[in-house]
């Protein structure tokens, strides 16, 4: 679907943008992908890693500003809705900042999408966006929302919205395994609660959801990826085996344990062999076969919480991971 057509991704500077850039050049070979901005010292860094590729364009703007998108946007096919304001404390401290660009520059990306033309279109979203605690997940559902709703608001433009939803990203910039790598050797780990889980996802299977979400999609799917769980105090010794870890306790926002589908999505869940797809509730969508299509739907008690999950990430596993792809890590 993405080879010979263009592309564009938002926040395209950012752990997802650079590692989706560099996977889909290497296996779709698109005719434009555009990474589009708003911090130039991160565009000229990557530009030079594709400075003898024609194929990569970049552009800054934000997507807070609409008519910037609009321009962006033309003759694009795909686009890839990865800006985001992230960082849960951050946003506790500058909520008006975060809604800005989480919840108002969702809406111009819609807009600017339907007046464009572009064909399809995938949002990222967070485990944080079910039954959210923060400002950041309540941010991302209202975004959720917008896109899902968007496929009714488009009216008889051709322009098609989904979501994905997935949780930790595993080494990318401002997550927790970076923060535990960086501590000084001698010094306390500071872990905020012994029962805390999390969910864990490589940037390159987040990259494979969204390819198979603009092959699936109909419009209005939120699909989320099935990931293994680890306890945060596990995480930490396997990122620094002999630390010692310092209870500090949870910070504003926080959740102990991650949710990425709660109880009131599961009458409109569906489960396929490596993800589940909440369907939309609205249009009597959650019953449309082109939309279902092979899925099995989930019992009505269902939740897929980091905390119920069937499969775990073992200490080995992830140390071992972190020894292949640490030096990576500073790149993001």
């Amino acid at each position: 679907m993405l080879k010979n057509n263009s592309i564009l991704v938002t926040g395209g500077t950012g752990s997802f943008g650079r590692t989706f850039v560099a996977m889909t050049l290497a296996k779709y070979s698109p005719k434009r992908l555009v990474v589009y901005s708003r911090d130039e010292m991160k565009q000229w860094e990557m530009a030079k890693l594709y400075s003898k590729d024609s194929r990569v364009e970049f552009m800054i703007g934000d997507v807070r500003d609409r008519d910037r998108l609009i321009r962006a946007l033309d003759g694009i096919d795909f686009l890839i809705h990865a800006a985001a304001t992230k960082i849960v404390m951050a946003a506790e401290y500058n909520p008006f900042e975060c809604i800005k660009t989480n919840i108002f520059g969702a809406m111009n990306v819609i807009d600017a999408c339907i007046e464009s033309g572009v064909k399809r279109v995938v949002a990222l979203s967070t485990d944080k966006a079910s039954s959210p605690a923060n400002l950041y997940g309540a941010t991302k559902l209202a975004s959720d929302k917008l896109f899902v709703a968007a496929n009714s608001y488009a009216g008889s433009h051709d322009t098609h919205f989904s979501v994905v939803r997935y949780g930790n990203v595993m080494g990318s910039r401002g997550s927790i395994i970076p923060l535990f790598l960086s501590i000084p050797k001698g010094d306390s780990i500071p872990i905020t609660d012994t029962r805390m889980t999390r969910f864990m996802i490589t940037l390159e299977q987040g990259v494979e959801l969204v390819w198979h979400a603009l092959e699936d999609m109909i419009g209005g799917e939120i699909y989320v990826k099935k990931i293994p769980s680890m306890k945060i105090t596990e995480v930490a010794i396997a990122c620094s085996p002999d630390a010692n870890q310092k209870i500090i306790g949870i910070l504003p926002g926080e959740k102990l344990h991650e949710q990425m589908i709660g109880i009131e999505d599961a009458p409109h869940t569906y489960e396929y062999l490596d993800y589940f797809k909440i369907l939309p509730a609205i249009h009597n969508w959650s019953k449309d076969p082109k939309r279902i299509k092979e899925g099995q739907k989930v019992n009505e008690n269902f939740t897929y919480c980091s905390n119920n999950n069937a499969e775990w990430m073992t200490i080995s596993h992830l140390r071992n991971w972190i020894e292949k792809f640490h030096k990576n890590f500073n790149v993001y």
